[in-house]
């Protein structure tokens, strides 16, 4: 039996042009949907800052009620993990730690919280600087600070 075009017909699957239509349409998508995510990772990390600080306070507060005070700025974050050794040492310290993993948290652009108590601004200050790791800055390099948390 000699097959014509007709015996093609009926076959499944699809034309070239059909495939060209669904390529332009995702481009097209693309276009108008890559941009919006695009750029959310400095968004992401910022959030991700004021939820550690957020955690890093509720950690120090808890760390206040067991012992009266706050960790001193030379005992600094590592009270929160491991008895301080240096004056005043806690008198009620949790030998679970303060802090869930035992461990102490870098900012999202992989620096250390920097810790005062007292602090300039409240009893305590918890401080990131930002994707630049230097103070002020706007955008990415914006500081997050434990006293403008809302």
């Amino acid at each position: 039996m000699k097959c014509n075009f007709a015996c093609y017909r009926n076959e499944k699957g699809f034309t070239f042009l059909e495939l060209m239509v669904v390529v332009v349409i995702l481009g097209i998508l693309a276009t108008y949907v890559a941009p919006k995510f695009m750029g959310r990772t400095d968004d992401a990390r910022s959030v991700k800052a004021k939820v550690d600080i957020a955690s890093i306070e509720t950690s120090l507060r808890m760390y206040r009620l067991d012992n009266g005070q706050y960790p001193t700025t030379e005992q600094g974050l590592l009270a929160l993990i491991e008895k301080p050794s240096t004056d005043p040492i806690p008198s009620n310290w949790s030998e679970k730690g303060y802090l869930e993993k035992k461990k102490i948290p870098k900012d999202p652009w992989g620096k250390e919280y920097i810790y005062l108590s007292p602090g300039v601004h409240d009893e305590y200050d918890v401080i990131s600087h930002g994707a630049d790791g230097a103070s002020g800055g706007e955008g990415k390099n914006k500081d997050i600070n434990s006293w403008e948390l809302e």
